[in-house]
């Protein structure tokens, strides 16, 4: 008998340096699959939820030796999620970079030693370049359980994989429901690539594999009791209909705040989904009002579009900083303020000036620059709603104007700090001519040391 040739109990020879385990694609080979679990495994076919992936193990005349089923992984093990280390959110967002192997059968009449190992060497060094072909991403980590009433877990020990101690004793029977059978399960976990449990330990996933994230659905993290505080602090704002419905106009600015804060977008469209995606005690605590069976619904996208056409933004940065006082105190009155625009990414063109202390970014005011004109006279504008009054304020290159120097200084008794470039050529050079360069580097370190220099060296 060749070397690595196994004889299977009616005498047939496998070779198993010519073992393969292919990718079912067709439904009849797939159908075939669920017959060979149905008839021989002893949990039967298998019902997968989510992404999921058949193989089949073959000799190397093509004749079936096997199934492999994997799915998606379990959504809470208590083994597992501490062996991972990961948050409650990153295991939410990153839970679809791993996968679970929920059947593995070798046909009875076709088993020999080793073939079980040598197919899942096989399977685990295909899995994730699969996964990526079929779902767009790749699979990082691979779990199973072992019934010990059945099985050794044997295999899985010699192929490299780690116990991590027993399941709780409950059975998935839908996508999000599981039921209390009370027979644990040994757990076995097997990271496919190096590093990949301190890749989903991360903060930021590497570029491959944050498209997962982005597919998962955001959502607050706030306890109930929070998000009540948020929405009591937004009861100021004055709701511009006269008879308020089932969404007073705090709640759905609340909401808005919601989705901020866990990253989500916040178009109209966008805000719909987030707030399908909340929670009947999330709604409540938002303070919308309940339809006359008990349920709170959720805003539509026209509520969301006459919010947004009819709020008075000066009456929402109000309330906002006495909030920001109420929770972070009086703003410092000894640091720089900088006022800088950005337009944000779903902005349609508009950019908003905001001013800032640094370094400790206490917001003090803000105003949206339309496309019909700059920020030079939207800055001005917004120096009213400051307090300057012996303030130094920073601005780019292209506030460097005499009329906003002459009203920073003689209007509100600030001090300004502007950057000159090479489109004020005159002004650059009579700088450079009237104005000694420093002997050094300058250092915005507001201290006496600068890092890795003795006192005083700046």
């Amino acid at each position: 008998m060749a070397k690595d040739a196994r004889r299977h109990p009616r005498g047939l020879s496998i070779d198993l340096r010519q073992v393969t385990v292919d990718l079912i694609d067709q439904g009849r080979d797939k159908a075939r699959c669920r017959r060979e679990l149905a008839g021989h495994h002893y949990l039967g076919d298998v019902r997968a939820v989510g992404e999921q992936l058949f193989y089949a193990i073959k000799d190397a005349q093509g004749q079936w030796l096997g199934v492999f089923v994997f799915c998606a992984a379990a959504r809470r093990l208590r083994a597992r999620d501490q062996w991972m280390g990961w948050t409650e959110e990153q295991r939410r967002r990153r839970l679809a970079l791993v996968v679970n192997n929920c059947r593995f059968l070798l046909l009875p009449d076709k088993a020999g030693p080793n073939l079980g190992s040598r197919s899942l060497r096989l399977v685990l060094a295909r899995l994730s370049a699969d996964w990526q072909a079929r779902y767009g991403h790749p699979v990082l980590i691979v779990e199973t359980f072992v019934d010990p009433e059945q099985f050794c877990g044997t295999v899985y020990t010699a192929s490299g994989w780690s116990e991590l101690g027993q399941t709780d004793g409950f059975g998935r029977v839908r996508r999000d429901f599981y039921v209390q059978h009370d027979k644990p399960k040994r757990l076995f976990v097997r990271e496919l690539c190096r590093n990949a449990r301190r890749s989903l330990q991360a903060e930021r996933l590497r570029p491959a594999l944050a498209e997962v994230e982005r597919r998962t659905p955001p959502r607050p993290t706030q306890s109930a009791v929070e998000i009540r505080s948020l929405a009591e602090q937004l009861r100021g704002i004055p709701d511009y209909r006269r008879r308020i419905g089932l969404y007073p106009l705090w709640s759905l600015v609340a909401l808005g705040v919601l989705a901020h804060l866990c990253g989500a977008p916040r178009g109209q469209k966008d805000l719909v989904k987030f707030a399908k995606g909340l929670s009947q005690g999330q709604r409540r605590a938002l303070g919308i009002r309940p339809l006359p069976d008990g349920r709170y619904p959720a805003p539509s996208q026209p509520t969301f579009c006459r919010m947004m056409k009819h709020i008075e933004a000066q009456a929402l940065e109000q309330v906002f900083l006495r909030y920001q006082h109420q929770v972070r105190g009086a703003p410092p009155t000894d640091e720089l303020i900088v006022l800088d625009g950005k337009e944000p990414r779903a902005g349609g063109g508009h950019s908003v000036l905001t001013a800032v202390t640094v370094p400790s970014q206490y917001y003090l005011g803000s105003a949206m620059v339309d496309q019909k004109t700059n920020e030079i006279p939207v800055a001005r504008e917004l120096f009213h709603r400051l307090d300057l009054d012996g303030r130094k304020v920073s601005l780019d290159a292209l506030h460097t104007q005499t009329q906003t120097a002459r009203e920073l200084v003689l209007e509100h008794g600030a001090d300004y700090l502007l950057t000159v470039k090479d489109n004020q050529p005159t002004v650059r050079q009579s700088i450079e001519n009237l104005v000694a360069a420093p002997p050094a580097a300058f250092s915005p370190l507001p201290t006496d040391r600068a890092p890795g220099g003795p006192a005083g060296v700046q």
